[in-house]
Formats: structure tokens, sequence, C-alpha cells
């Protein structure tokens, strides 16, 4: 998906929205995701940081936040009209739950090798069980949410020593 320079600096800015609520929920000891979702006219509508540890809940991801927030305020579940901004590529669980939403834009930071089931992984969003297309744009901020996730797991492995 071709963007003009006006849209890079309009993703720029909510990405670095999310990368403040990564570093909350890094801060009190979750993995460092961040999620904000945004409407049509640029209104927050939803945001979220990963809570697994907090909540003691393996579905409390950003993502799965911001779009719960999401869908309660606007009350309906269609979001075809958002776009979401998340710091690391979303996992399968994610993944699934954002074509669920009929998600109108995908916007992450950075590919996750190990889990991410957008584009690096596994493809969710254009494989053949997928009900609804996502238009999906990678790597904004790329490495600085990089930069953000590995200085939280060098710090996290530092302190078990």
């Amino acid at each position: 998906m071709l963007i003009n320079n006006t849209q890079y600096l309009k993703h720029r800015q909510w990405m670095s929205y999310a990368l403040e609520l990564a570093k909350a929920a890094g801060d009190v000891g979750d993995i460092p995701v961040g999620a904000v979702i945004i409407d049509s006219f640029g209104n927050i509508v939803g945001e979220g940081e990963n809570r697994k540890e907090r909540d003691l809940d393996p579905t409390a991801h950003a993502e799965m936040i911001a779009l719960r927030a999401a869908a309660n305020k606007l009350q309906t579940w269609r979001l075809h009209e958002c776009t979401l901004y998340v710091t690391l590529e979303p996992c399968p669980m994610c993944a699934g739950a954002i074509v669920q939403s009929r998600l109108g834009l995908l916007v992450y930071g950075v590919d996750d090798p190990k889990t991410g089931a957008i584009r690096t992984v596994e493809n969710i969003v254009d494989g053949a069980a997928s009900n609804h297309r996502v238009s999906v744009i990678g790597g904004v901020l790329e490495s600085t949410c990089r930069q953000h996730l590995q200085a939280w797991f060098a710090n996290r492995r530092h302190r078990k020593k």
C-alpha cells in the first residue's frame, strides 16, 4: 500500500502514542506492546496495552483490549472505518480478532519472527479462511519499536541474573 508523506506522518504520530502505551505495560512487568484504534475522524475509540501478567488472562493482549474498547465505544463490532496501530506484529489470536472485527487498516511497528501472523510467520489476514481482507502497513517506527522491545527483554534477563 502506497502512502504519501502526510499519511506517513500521521501513522508515525499514532504509533508514537502506541509506544507510550507499550512503555506503560513494560513499566509494570508486562511485555511492552501498545495499541490504539482511531476512527475515520481521527478520534481515539480504543486503546490497550498488554495486561496478561496483571490480569492473569492469556487473551489480554494490547490489540484485544483495544478492539473490545473500540467496539464498546462505537456500539458495533464492525470496525471497517477504523485503523489499529500496534507496536508489534499481531499474533494468531489477535490477527483472527482483527479479521473478525472487519478492521479497515492495520498499522504495526516491528515484525515478530516468532509469532507474527500478519506477514512474518503466518498471513492470517490474507489466508483462505479469512472472510475479510485487511489493509496492512508494517514497519512504521520499526527501529524504535524493536529497540524498545529489545531493551525491555535485555533488562528483564539482567534482573534475573
